[in-house]
């Protein structure tokens, strides 16, 4: 009798063992799991971003995570410009100042990074030349006319779109809305059948980082979040929000197929081109009437 209830306490004990080193197991995963989200938060932050978050170990788990918080990095920078052009519009009662004001916040809190990266691929892909050459010309520091036709072409788009919709107060919404669809372009262009353009620099190290349903999740959340802010104001400006999302993808989808084709992939030069591209439609689909 004595054998048989020692044994039977020490099943108890070794069944409780398993289950408290499965419950550690658990615990440790979801904690390993916490760990790789906040420092691929971070590392986005660092990366898109003037601010800093520390210095996260920049893995391809982080580096996946990174880019796929983007559009969350957006929503960040947007709230920020929005409430920088919302007080410059109630100080000046001036659309154009708050549309002004808005993209100048975006650009500084980047150190206009992204409108760097189109200027230098609008050079590139406007010199005519062979991938390599149009490569090499991206990486000069200097912009040529094609980049700067092209940065005051998108920026008066930006500039004007925002002020349209700051005059029917649209305008924190249109700003948060740009801000989100430009990075979530980001997100796209790191899919996995997209390849770097050239070996070394960011577009190597985040290419391919992103899986395609993955990035198919992140634009479905975007677009509901911004139908979400977009609510705030009436359900015309929440579908226009939504649908600024849409297009703003697609103008920069378009522009990244033209890249693949011409440079044989990305570069963080595209990146950045992506960005404003998307913005830009944003802004205009934001400000619509009807």
């Amino acid at each position: 009798m004595s054998t048989s209830a020692d044994a039977g306490r020490d099943g108890g004990i070794a069944e409780t063992g398993s289950e408290d080193a499965a419950h550690a197991g658990r615990v440790a995963s979801h904690t390993r799991r916490a760990e790789r989200v906040s420092g691929g938060l971070r590392l986005a932050i660092s990366t898109l971003t003037i601010w800093r978050a520390g210095a996260p170990r920049a893995d391809a788990a982080a580096v996946r995570v990174a880019m796929t918080a983007a559009p969350a990095v957006g929503l960040g920078l947007g709230a920020v410009a929005a409430g920088s052009a919302q007080l410059a519009d109630w100080l000046t009662g001036s659309p154009l100042i708050a549309a002004v004001i808005a993209v100048a916040a975006l650009a500084a809190q980047t150190r206009a990074l992204h409108l760097d990266g189109l200027a230098d691929t609008a050079d590139g892909l406007g010199s005519n030349k062979p991938a390599e050459q149009a490569l090499a010309l991206m990486k000069h520091s200097d912009i040529g006319p094609f980049g700067v036709v092209t940065l005051v072409l998108v920026l008066g788009v930006q500039i004007s779109g925002l002020a349209a919709s700051f005059a029917i107060h649209r305008g924190p919404v249109a700003v948060i809305v740009a801000a989100m669809a430009g990075r979530l372009a980001i997100t796209a262009g790191c899919t996995e059948p997209i390849p770097s353009a050239r070996p070394g620099g960011l577009g190597s190290w985040v290419a391919g980082c992103v899986r395609v349903r993955t990035a198919v999740v992140a634009g479905i959340v975007v677009a509901i979040v911004a139908g979400a802010l977009g609510l705030i104001v009436d359900p015309q400006t929440a579908a226009l929000a939504a649908a600024a999302v849409a297009l703003g993808l697609a103008a920069a989808l378009v522009l990244l197929a033209r890249c693949i084709d011409r440079l044989g992939g990305i570069t963080g030069d595209v990146l950045g081109a992506l960005v404003e591209t998307s913005a830009a439609v944003a802004t205009l689909v934001v400000a619509v009437r009807f």
